[in-house]
């Protein structure tokens, strides 16, 4: 058992990297750089805990981006029966994606994609950390340990993003859950760069949150029956209609860039709040004609870079990606022993 008040754990770690790439800029939670990347999947659910590849972090530094986003299960690390038990050989796994980030020059982004008491997707967790003390509290321990783990390595190499997706929640909810963890981190380290996504799956900024200095994450899947077609987690998305792009909606309207502007407008009206902003997830399932994610793709880069907001696609390799996607109806390239979608990748570097 690794408790957080025993002391710092020792990484092997220096305060800086003595090798490598520049630095990269430092961010401030009222401006952020844009920083462009990937979603990467080891420690995704804990039934597929595995030790996260620096060749990763190699490749995406190669192909010219500086950005992953780490969504992770508490469980992977965590017991189901001692919230309090941390495992440390699958935190030195976490360790070393922090290490190989800062080594190859991409940013880390830690999220907990499942938390003590929350998680978008089933199961649901035995508490409620919206609603419940003792969630909370193991939740912001959680945090507590991550922030004394890193203490002293730069924003500029690593943030938090505290939670994944929360879902159509009151704002002041969301709001008390967030305060407590981030007082939790900064307990422990002041200048740790955070990030809350935003609320309705990360659909919604919410302004409220403005006060903690802290950064916002939006996520951007819309529209649904294009990014989501045939998705066999998305109950129903067998029967819609193949996608297209410019996409007529169910309500009568067009989704097309200029709805794609629309979108991005709140998070824009909050960026110039003084809040930083990032698209932590974004993408389309490769069951979409390729022809039609590359047009969705192509206007919603555009839009992103218009509003000065990086991104992180869902994901690097897998059903969203540019590496190993398994669409039919693409050309792969070989590329390190893996199959590239280069129509794909060349939009992505172009934005």
């Amino acid at each position: 058992m690794t408790a957080v008040g025993a002391g710092a754990v020792c990484l092997g770690l220096p305060a800086e990297a003595d090798d490598g790439p520049a630095k990269l800029p430092e961010p401030m939670p009222g401006r952020i750089p844009r920083w462009r990347g990937f979603n990467l999947l080891e420690k995704f659910t804990y039934d597929n805990n595995q030790p996260f590849l620096e060749s990763d972090f190699a490749q995406i530094a190669e192909l010219g981006f500086d950005f992953v986003r780490l969504p992770m299960s508490y469980r992977c690390w965590t017991p189901a029966n001692d919230w309090h038990e941390l495992k440390e050989p699958v935190l030195k796994e976490i360790d070393a994606a922090v290490d190989w980030g800062r080594r190859h020059g991409v940013h880390v982004n830690l999220n907990f994609h499942r938390a003590p008491g929350f998680c978008v997707n089933p199961p649901a967790e035995p508490f409620d950390l919206w609603k419940d003390d003792e969630a909370l509290a193991a939740c912001a321990y959680h945090w507590t340990h991550f922030a004394k783990r890193y203490r002293g390595i730069s924003s500029a190499n690593l943030s938090f993003n505290l939670l994944n997706e929360p879902n159509n929640l009151p704002d002041a909810t969301y709001i008390r859950v967030v305060k407590r963890l981030v007082e939790a981190i900064r307990a422990e380290d002041e200048t740790r760069l955070i990030i809350a996504d935003g609320l309705n799956w990360g659909n919604k900024p919410v302004p409220g949150l403005a006060d903690l200095k802290i950064a916002q994450s939006a996520h951007c899947y819309n529209p649904m029956p294009l990014t989501h077609y045939k998705a066999g987690w998305i109950s129903g998305s067998d029967q819609w209609p193949v996608p297209t792009w410019p996409l007529k909606s169910s309500d009568g309207g067009v989704w097309d860039k200029a709805r794609l502007h629309q979108e991005i407008e709140p998070w824009q009206k909050l960026a110039r709040q003084g809040v930083g902003v990032h698209v932590g997830e974004w993408g389309a399932f490769n069951r979409t004609p390729h022809a039609v994610v590359l047009a969705w793709m192509r206007d919603k880069l555009s839009v992103f870079k218009e509003a000065g907001f990086g991104w992180a696609l869902w994901n690097f390799r897998g059903s969203f990606g540019v590496l190993d996607s398994d669409r039919a109806d693409v050309p792969y390239e070989n590329w390190h022993g893996r199959r590239l979608d280069r129509k794909m990748l060349e939009l992505l570097q172009a934005a």
